[in-house]
């Protein structure tokens, strides 16, 4: 009699435990696959792109998650950001930031930017205010300058708008995992309404991400 008690209990946390997991991000709700597989070049890690700007408010509320998600991945993924462009008026932010990726300062200036933008309320519709900002911030303004109006920095921009072409993003912020899926905060709010704040729908495309940076590095092995 004990024995059929505790194979019940067992039963019973197993069933429980199936229902507790979380479930499986769904294809076409959760996450989107890519008509064309774009090329990669992370090896075996698994590449993350995300297609982001610095005016955007969605952009900024999620750095600080995604940011902090990135650095938990550590050597799993190859992470890397594009800046999209939008319009002439905006432009010399997607500049700021190839300029700063092209002096190898992106990833340690982009929380400040993002703050000097929506928090500082900084105009960075100018070309002069840029620089002005760089140089306080203890960049070489001449280096920067010459940088930010060199044909690299150019180069970065159109590509910026071709690779916005090959990954079919329309909205941001949007990322794409291993070339082939995407995953946005946008599309996990639409795909779960009870995800009733952007807080909510942010943490849960982490874990959208989570899952399909596993099912990447599976298939490379």
């Amino acid at each position: 009699m004990l024995k059929k008690i505790l194979s019940a209990l067992t039963l019973s946390f197993i069933a429980f435990g199936a229902c507790a997991s979380p479930t499986a991000p769904k294809e076409g709700a959760d996450y989107q696959v890519l008509p064309t597989s774009q090329p990669t070049d992370s090896g075996a890690k698994v590449e993350v792109i995300e297609f982001f700007a610095y005016w955007c408010p969605h952009c900024h509320t999620f750095d600080p998650m995604l940011s902090a998600w990135v650095k938990k991945q550590g050597d799993n993924i190859v992470f890397k950001r594009v800046h999209v462009p939008y319009n002439e008026r905006l432009a010399p932010q997607q500049k700021l930031y190839y300029t700063l990726e092209s002096l190898g300062l992106a990833d340690q200036f982009q929380a400040k930017v993002l703050k000097a933008l929506h928090e500082e309320r900084q105009d960075f519709t100018r070309d002069e205010v840029v620089f002005d900002w760089a140089a306080k911030n203890g960049i070489d303004r001449a280096k920067f300058i010459d940088t930010y109006r060199s044909f690299g920095v150019a180069g970065k921009l159109r590509r910026a708008g071709a690779m916005m072409e090959s990954y079919k993003v329309e909205y941001w912020p949007l990322i794409v995992v291993d070339g082939r899926w995407q995953a946005s905060p946008s599309l996990t709010g639409q795909a779960n309404k009870d995800l009733d704040t952007e807080a909510k729908q942010q943490q849960a495309t982490l874990q959208v991400l989570d899952a399909l940076v596993a099912k990447a590095k599976a298939a490379k092995k």
